[in-house]
């Protein structure tokens, strides 16, 4: 019998993504918190699954081959699941790509310019309009981009995919950014259709009551 993946995570929305495949692939893991408001991601044993002192890391005792494997980065992660697991991403041809493009997308832009947003909007300790405006400008213009993609198709890559496990987590907290969901009514139908999935909510269990 397998052992399970030890997840290591915190209530973010990268930690989120990597939750939410683990339970929508049903592999069996164990679920390590690791409190990033006390500055746990730098102690010693962290810092040997991940020297970035990132969130999210996991170890799997059946890697490849049998041997064990610890990868950090949560869209490596998600594509070593689907991989490991051949679901959640075609394993070849231009639906892989579609869907990893879309994943890159999240990485590149989404997280990175919403997560400057949440910085500027409510973590930082003086108001800095340039910082505001420009960020603020780009949450909207990513919004936009989405809503287009989505206007036509229910997910992200055309089937469900990792791709919308790691945007879903960065988008639907609208408010956050700044964002009026009645101005994107393709993007509220997919979050909608995101939040029914039994797995999401599962997968979002660290979040704060």
């Amino acid at each position: 019998m397998a052992q399970p993946i030890e997840f290591y995570t915190w209530n973010t929305p990268n930690g989120f993504k990597v939750g939410i495949a683990l339970e929508e692939l049903g592999l069996s893991y164990v679920t390590h918190p690791v409190d990033i408001g006390k500055q746990e991601q730098f102690r010693p044993e962290f810092l040997r699954l991940n020297p970035n002192n990132k969130i999210p890391a996991i170890v799997d005792p059946d890697g490849p081959d049998g041997a064990p494997i610890t990868i950090f980065e949560s869209g490596a992660i998600l594509i070593y699941l689907a991989d490991k697991t051949g679901q959640l991403l075609a394993r070849s041809g231009p639906a892989r790509y579609q869907a990893l493009q879309w994943l890159m997308f999240q990485m590149s832009a989404i997280g990175p310019q919403l997560g400057q947003y949440y910085h500027f909007y409510h973590a930082a300790s003086e108001v800095i309009p340039y910082a505001r405006e420009r960020f603020g400008n780009e949450a909207r213009r990513l919004y936009r981009v989405v809503e287009s993609h989505l206007a036509d198709r229910p997910y992200f890559a055309g089937d469900y995919s990792i791709a919308d496990i790691a945007c879903y987590p960065w988008l639907r907290n609208t408010k956050a950014f700044g964002i009026e969901l009645a101005e994107y009514p393709a993007t509220a139908a997919w979050l909608e259709t995101m939040a029914a999935r039994p797995a999401v909510p599962r997968g979002l269990e660290l979040e704060p009551s």
